[in-house]
């Protein structure tokens, strides 16, 4: 159903509080809860860690706003906290990254096909392909590692196949770089889909370079390092989507919206009750944040918020298996490139981006070796007569470091 911003004020700041006990609460099952839960999860954790990383912006460039965005950054440390500790602690590092892979690749396809602004749907197709050649990555490197199936994460939501390979995904900077949105005319909901996968693909980039030097296998070494690559591109990519324009307290407000959309959408579709009592709680407290935003733009800028949000949120984003969606674009669009911020085909790719790639490649590529002789078959957790895992055809050892 649809719902409005303006119509509850939530929960008032100075009344959001917080206990060690309550912050960390019991964690999700990995195998019996639905995948769908993990990844409201994973992508709500990516949601408050940009609210934090905005706050801390926003103050360094506007002192009188540094009291307020303090006090709201209390509680979105503490709500981060409470979302990310519900992952438990079952989960490999190699599994949670798995897990990270299918939020970009299922959040990024449902946006893409609600986004109303072609462009920019563009944008999430070409970033979507690149995401799903990840998992496809990863998941070798789970059989490898680990002898584990990755669709015990997935549980059949998302496709194990190759997608735009992982070795062409390099580019030149300026190839990274896309047109942006315009403040004055782009729908509400083009602004809240881009702060949603900024946050989602810059969360994913911290991860793995945060968890990639705790591997001792070269090879995991070396694949984290060229995937965390691409993730700062793709957040070079998504950001470079948002108006430049936009006054601090403008954005300020746009992502507040967008935890509030994004909770919203959580509490209509999680079947796990205890995780859904916690998505109300923070849908209360973001709609508190989402009114102090309102109230300064007011008092500082003289501007009516309603020039802003502009609409209701006529439905939430939908937490589904896009499998179909994601099929077709694999067909339609695996070879096409970027020259600058235009798609092109593969022949027309920008030189630059043919140059870069192919110094950095030059010593080989992680992404290659790892999946050399992998075709995901189900049940690989099983060990099979023949080889270690069930799949691999040939078992890569690790690449010259």
């Amino acid at each position: 159903m649809a719902f409005s911003l303006f119509d509850s004020k939530g929960v008032r700041v100075e009344d959001q509080r917080f206990t060690w006990r309550d912050m960390v609460q019991k964690p999700i099952s990995k195998l019996d809860d639905d995948a769908f839960t993990r990844v409201r999860v994973i992508l709500m954790n990516g949601l408050e860690q940009e609210a934090l990383r905005f706050g801390h912006m926003a103050a360094r460039c506007n002192a009188d706003l540094r009291l307020p965005l303090a006090q709201v950054r209390r509680t979105e440390q503490h709500q981060c906290t409470m979302v990310n500790w519900l992952l438990a602690a079952d989960h490999s590092p190699l599994e949670t990254t798995i897990g990270y892979e299918q939020v970009a690749i299922e959040v990024t396809a449902a946006i893409a096909q609600v986004e109303p602004d072609p462009y920019l749907a563009q944008v999430y197709r070409f970033g979507l392909l690149e995401d799903f050649d990840h998992m496809y990555r990863y998941a070798a490197l789970l059989d490898r590692l680990e002898g584990k199936d990755a669709n015990n994460i997935l549980q059949s939501y998302t496709d194990i196949l190759p997608g735009r390979p992982t070795i062409e995904h390099h580019r030149a900077p300026q190839d990274d770089l896309r047109n942006h949105y315009d403040r004055t005319r782009a729908a509400m909901l083009t602004k809240l889909h881009a702060l949603t996968i900024v946050a989602g693909e810059a969360q994913t980039h911290n991860y793995y370079m945060n968890i990639g030097p705790t591997f001792s296998d070269p090879l995991a070494r070396q694949l984290y390092a060229e995937i965390a690559s691409v993730e700062e591109q793709h957040v070079t990519q998504y950001e470079s989507m948002l108006d430049p324009t936009e006054t601090v307290l403008e954005q300020w407000l746009l992502h507040e919206a967008a935890e509030c959309y994004n909770y919203y959408s959580c509490v209509e579709q999680e079947t796990n009750h205890h995780v859904k009592a916690i998505w109300e709680r923070f849908l209360d407290y973001e709609l508190g944040h989402f009114h102090m935003a309102a109230e300064a733009i007011k008092a500082v800028e003289k501007r009516d918020p309603a020039e802003i949000i502009t609409n209701d949120f006529a439905a939430p984003l939908q937490f589904r298996s896009q499998r179909d969606f994601v099929r077709r674009v694999l067909h339609n669009e695996v070879d096409l490139r970027t020259d600058g911020a235009a798609f092109v085909p593969r022949a027309r790719e920008s030189a630059a981006s043919l140059h870069y790639r192919t110094y950095i490649n030059s010593d080989g590529s992680p992404s290659e070796a790892v999946s050399a002789g992998y075709i995901w078959s189900p049940g690989t957790e099983m060990t099979r007569k023949g080889t270690a895992s069930g799949v691999m055809s040939t078992a890569p050892g690790p690449i010259s470091p």
